[in-house]
């Protein structure tokens, strides 16, 4: 009996950790803005990936003109080219798919 109870707070400790490590990953910019929007970011994530293949490295949700006015924004990297692709957060429709040029704003 004694020997399980460190392998659980052992297993739990790591696992807490990992939680931990993971989070901040998790967060995007604009969070804040996420009860106004209808779209989540898991959602906006696979509309965004469906316009432009590649591996999303920035993301935010913003309030911007067009659409509904709040849309979710992706850095999407393919090879050495970044392109931005702008999602409605309340319709899900893609708004901007464009090639980022060399200084991206």
């Amino acid at each position: 009996m004694i020997r399980t109870i460190p392998f659980r707070f052992g297993a739990l400790g790591a696992a807490g950790i990992l939680l931990a490590l993971t989070a901040p990953a998790l967060a995007y910019t604009g969070q804040n803005l996420a009860g106004h929007a209808k779209v989540t970011i898991t959602q906006a994530r696979q509309f965004a990936l469906k316009a432009h293949t590649g591996k999303i490295t920035d993301e935010e949700l913003e309030r911007e003109a067009g659409g509904s006015g709040l849309r979710y924004s992706f850095d999407i990297r393919t090879g050495s080219r970044t392109h931005e692709v702008g999602v409605d957060a309340a319709t899900g429709k893609v708004l901007e798919s464009k090639a980022e040029g060399p200084h991206p704003d």
